[in-house]
């Protein structure tokens, strides 16, 4: 592995763990400033996530600033016109996949929906300012960790399954929810196969920028209606399994 590639995985790690530092420390200068300590402690939060991720993504565009010069040269790549449809139709192929994982976890008795998908959209309620960390630098940051560099990795030993299946898999454990590694996995595997048809990392991309917008759009705008939908749903499912018994 690129030695590039180590600074970026210890980027990614260290601004992941930054917020045991970084968060007590805004805190601390607002209580001493006079702010209340509950509501600074929320803000701090805030804060540090929209710094630490945009500071993240900085160094690792600079780190990958001569690669990226390089890959514009690469004929093995998509053309612009391909690429650009195959982001387009990864955004579907993402949210399908995504959808069908959600049902294979419903009938195996998970529960729905992300708890760390919940946490970020009341964030987003409160300070809409979020969004731009949960659907801009977020999935930036992730696609080259988890699909260019830990993906891309793999790949050159293993072959498209086990490479997509391992860096799923911690890509689920990096979110901290190995009960819907099946709902990353699904996503995973759609965003490693953008990759690897396009051969630009720039496709999963936007595909993974666009479904995560599409998502906190969906479930802030229309929350309640969504609610109506998933909550019949689970009644026709019921109606559906109890024929079977």
């Amino acid at each position: 592995m690129k030695k590039e590639y180590w600074y970026i995985l210890i980027t990614y790690i260290g601004m992941q763990l930054s917020s045991f530092v970084g968060v007590p420390a805004i805190t601390f200068g607002g209580v001493l400033l006079g702010q209340n300590l509950e509501d600074m402690t929320v803000l701090a939060g805030v804060i540090w996530i929209v710094f630490s991720f945009a500071l993240a993504l900085l160094i690792v565009l600079l780190l990958l600033r001569n690669e990226m010069k390089s890959n514009q040269l690469d004929r093995n790549a998509s053309s612009v016109g391909a690429s650009v449809v195959w982001g387009v139709c990864g955004i579907f192929l993402a949210l399908i996949a995504q959808s069908l994982a959600a049902t294979v976890e419903n009938w195996l008795g998970i529960e729905m929906g992300s708890e760390n998908t919940q946490q970020i959209i009341s964030l987003i309620e409160s300070f809409p300012i979020v969004i731009i960390v949960s659907s801009i630098i977020g999935p930036i940051l992730e696609e080259i960790v988890f699909r260019k560099i830990i993906f891309g990795t793999f790949y050159k030993r293993f072959n498209f399954f086990l490479s997509a299946l391992f860096s799923s898999v911690i890509f689920a454990l990096a979110h901290m929810e190995v009960e819907h590694v099946l709902l990353y996995s699904a996503m995973g595997f759609t965003f490693a196969y953008l990759y690897v048809k396009t051969k630009r990392i720039l496709v999963p991309i936007f595909a993974h920028v666009a479904m995560n917008t599409f998502v906190v759009l969906v479930q802030s705008v229309f929350k309640e209606d969504l609610e109506k939908i998933i909550e019949q749903s689970e009644k026709i499912q019921s109606f559906i399994g109890g024929l079977f018994i």
